[in-house]
């Protein structure tokens, strides 16, 4: 049976470096939760995703290390670890590989179990998929809002457009709600992020823009 979950699990991964996953385990709950009037959006069209500035300003927003990690952020997990201890609200220091493990192969529970599956997925996903791929996949499946996955999708919900026609700054306006997108709004955004919107222009100034995806690993800022 051990053997059986390792090849599935391998194959699943491998499949999915070239097969868009057709749907995920949260999108599927949001579309059989939603209120009554509300409508789901998902966008599955091939869309690449480097011809604008999305990719960027997610990993100016989320994961900085993102071109030169392994799969995980060790020192943003050390420093989180030591936040927790003494702080009631939680901070995480999850990688974009970590969250693509955790949005398209498994399911949000806080369990030992289910963050040792974490782990295991998020070193296929290293492992198989190249970091294109990764963020790519990432942009695909994520959520920006109640019922809006994808970020073609909420490209179109939010702003009209698809995603290779977005300014800098309403790349950014999408990025700034990942952390929590069931609170922070696209289409009303609060003080807060607004200002989080314009730290994350000036890091992804920073990090270089676009040119972050053609330095060597070892050039990239930390």
């Amino acid at each position: 049976m051990t053997l059986g979950f390792f090849a599935v699990s391998i194959l699943w991964v491998l499949a999915y470096r070239w097969i868009d996953p057709p749907i995920t385990y949260l999108q599927a709950k949001a579309y059989f939760s939603l209120a009554d009037g509300k409508k789901f959006h998902l966008s599955k069209e091939n869309v690449n995703y480097f011809d604008s500035s999305l990719p960027i300003a997610v990993v100016a927003a989320e994961d900085q290390l993102f071109k030169s990690h392994n799969g995980f952020d060790w020192e943003a997990i050390k420093k989180a670890q030591e936040y927790n201890r003494t702080h009631e609200r939680k901070r995480g220091a999850s990688t974009i590989s970590q969250q693509v493990a955790k949005n398209v192969f498994l399911w949000p529970e806080r369990s030992w179990l289910r963050k040792g599956l974490e782990v295991y997925f998020t070193f296929l996903v290293e492992l198989f998929w190249s970091k294109e791929r990764i963020l790519q996949v990432y942009l695909d499946e994520v959520e920006f809002g109640e019922g809006v996955f994808g970020a073609e999708a909420a490209s179109s919900v939010y702003f009209n457009k698809p995603a290779n026609k977005l300014s800098r700054t309403e790349s950014a306006r999408l990025a700034a709600v990942l952390p929590n997108p069931k609170i922070f709004r696209v289409d009303k955004p609060s003080a807060y992020l607004k200002k989080r919107t314009g730290n994350i222009e000036r890091q992804m100034r920073l990090l270089g823009g676009m040119r972050y995806f053609d330095a060597p690993k070892e050039s990239v800022k930390k």
